[in-house]
C-alpha cells in the first residue's frame, strides 16, 4: 500500500534552529550562552548548583553561568573555550541546537566546524572594544559559509554605560562589512550577558532601544527549508537486499535525501555513472509513499538493475552537474600540520571517499582587518596552508566525482580532505570559488542600495 502525500501539505517551516555564537576571546560568548540556558529555564537545578559550587571555589560571588558551557578542565582553567561546546534547548516556541564555538584566532577552524550547519550565527563584540580584527574574521567566516542569519551582540553594554552612540557607532560599522562580504541579513542587538539585559528579558537600562531580545529573535526569526525550489540529491549510503522469501526481488538504496524532492515515476540519472532508470516506489519508515523531500531518510527503488553502491548519487535526469576529476575550491585548514601543493589526499564528498591530490594553491586569504572594508585581500601562491588559513586550492581526484557549487548546495557542494595514513581531516571545502562568488553578490546589493540613495 502506498501512501499518497499533497506536495502542497510539506511543511516548511521548521521548529528547530541551528546556531552558533562566535566573537573575540573575553567578549562574553560562554557567559551569554549560559544566560540563555538559566533565564530560559533550561539549566536543571543539580547543574546549577554544581556550577554554584565551581563558582564559589573560585571565589566569585555569584554563580559563573559560562562554566554551563567551558566543560574541558583547559577552558575552566584558562577562562576561555576551546572547543565547540554543543547545548541543546528548547523553549515552547522553538528547539534550538547551540554551536558555542571559541573566539581565540588559534581556533577558528573550530567555528567552521561549528558554524558548518548553522542557519544563523551570533557574532559578540565587547563594547569597550569594537569592531576588531576577530569580528571581522568570524563575519567573513560566516559569509563564506553562507549563513542565512547574522545577528551582532554588543556585549558589556553596562561597561559602557549603555550609551546609544556606543551601540549604534559599532553596529554600523559590523552592518557594513558583513554586508560588503555578501550577508544576507544583519540584526544589532545590545546586550549585556552578565546582568541579562536584552538576552532573554528586555532591558530596563535601554529604553531608546524597541528591537527583540537575542531569545525572541532566536524564536522569531523565519528559517523555512523549501525543498521543492532545489533540485534533487540523493547520496546511497546502503545498498538494502533482504534476501528473504518475503521479499525476494527486493532492491533498495537506502540514504538521506540532501535536497529537493523525489516522486515515484521520476526519471533519475546515477552518477558518476550516468546510467538512467525509473523511480518505481519510495520508502520512508517502512511505508510507501509517492513522494518524500529532504532531509528525509528513505529507500529508493528502482525499475532497472543497476550497479548501485554506497557513494553514488541519484539525481533528476536532466540533472545539471556534472562529474569531473578537477575541482577548485575554497577551504579551511582544520589541521595542524600544513596543506602543501602535490599532497596525497582523500576526498570525502557526500558518501563517497576517493583518492585525491593537491595540485596548486592559488592564494590565501588575509582576514584582517583592512582600510577597504569591500574586499578581502589575497596572498597568491603561498604554497601551503596553515591551520585555520582559508585559501583556494586546486584538486584533481581519481575518480569523478558529481560537485555541486557550494553556492548552490551547503551539503553536495562541501567534502573534507583527510590524511590517508592516519584518517585524520586536514581540511574543509567549499566547491567553486565561494569569496568571489559572495563578493560579486555583495557588490550587487551595494549598488543597488547606492542607487536607491542609501549611505555606506
Amino acid at each position: 500500500m502506498t501512501t499518497t502525500v499533497d506536495i502542497e501539505s510539506i511543511d516548511t517551516a521548521t521548529s528547530l534552529l541551528r546556531f552558533a555564537t562566535a566573537g573575540s576571546v573575553d567578549d562574553g560568548k560562554s557567559t551569554l550562552v549560559g544566560r540563555l540556558l538559566h533565564d530560559s529555564k533550561s539549566v536543571l537545578a543539580d547543574q546549577l548548583e554544581a556550577v554554584s559550587r565551581a563558582s564559589e571555589a573560585r571565589g566569585q560571588d555569584a554563580p559563573d553561568l559560562a562554566l554551563l558551557t567551558d566543560g574541558l578542565r583547559a577552558e575552566r582553567e584558562q577562562g576561555i573555550t576551546i572547543d565547540v561546546a554543543y547545548r541543546y534547548f528548547a523553549t515552547p516556541r522553538r528547539r534550538f541546537i547551540l554551536a558555542d564555538t571559541p573566539g581565540h584566532v588559534q581556533y577558528t577552524r573550530n567555528m567552521v566546524t561549528g558554524a558548518s550547519t548553522s542557519e544563523l550565527a551570533v557574532v559578540l563584540v565587547d563594547a569597550r572594544n569594537g569592531v576588531v580584527e576577530q569580528t571581522r574574521r568570524h563575519a567573513a567566516v560566516a559569509a563564506l559559509l553562507r549563513v542565512p542569519h547574522v545577528v551582532l551582540a554588543v556585549n558589556k553594554m553596562d561597561l559602557a554605560g549603555y550609551q546609544e552612540s556606543v551601540f549604534a557607532a559599532i553596529a554600523d560599522e559590523f552592518t557594513a562589512y558583513a554586508t560588503s562580504l555578501g550577508v544576507e541579513e544583519v540584526t544589532t542587538i545590545p546586550i549585556s550577558a552578565l546582568q541579562g539585559d536584552n538576552v532573554v528579558t528586555p532591558s530596563a537600562h535601554m529604553s531608546w532601544y524597541s528591537g527583540p531580545t537575542v531569545l525572541e529573535h532566536l524564536e522569531t526569526v523565519p528559517v523555512t527549508h523549501d525543498p521543492t525550489g532545489e533540485v534533487a540529491r540523493f547520496p546511497v549510503q546502503y545498498v538494502i537486499r533482504p534476501q528473504t522469501p518475503e521479499l525476494p526481488d527486493y532492491r533498495g538504496y537506502a540514504g538521506q535525501l540532501a535536497s529537493g524532492v523525489l516522486r515515484v515515476g521520476d526519471r533519475v540519472t546515477v552518477l558518476p555513472s550516468g546510467r538512467t532508470s525509473t523511480i518505481t516506489a519510495l520508502d520512508v519508515l517502512g511505508q510507501s509513499v509517492d513522494l518524500a523531500w529532504a532531509p528525509q531518510s528513505l529507500t529508493v527503488r528502482l525499475a532497472d538493475d543497476l550497479d548501485i553502491s554506497r557513494g553514488d548519487l541519484i539525481a533528476p535526469a536532466d540533472a545539471s552537474v556534472t562529474p569531473s576529476q578537477d575541482l577548485t575550491a575554497t577551504v579551511c585548514h582544520l589541521h595542524d600540520r600544513p596543506l602543501r601543493r602535490g599532497e596525497r589526499v582523500l576526498l570525502k564528498h557526500a558518501t563517497r571517499t576517493v583518492k585525491a591530490i593537491v595540485k596548486d594553491i592559488p592564494s590565501r586569504l588575509s582576514l584582517t582587518a583592512s582600510d577597504d572594508t569591500r574586499g578581502l585581500p589575497q596572498h597568491p601562491a603561498p604554497g601551503a596552508l596553515e591551520a585555520n588559513d582559508i585559501g583556494r586550492v586546486v584538486i584533481r581526484t581519481a575518480e569523478p566525482l558529481p560537485v555541486d557549487p557550494y553556492a548552490a548546495s551547503r551539503r553536495t557542494g562541501s567534502f573534507l580532505l583527510i590524511d590517508p595514513a592516519d584518517g585524520s581531516t586536514l581540511t574543509a571545502g567549499m566547491a567553486g570559488d565561494a569569496f568571489a562568488d559572495r563578493t560579486d553578490e555583495a557588490q550587487a546589493q551595494v549598488q543597488a542600495a547606492a542607487d536607491e540613495g542609501w549611505d555606506f
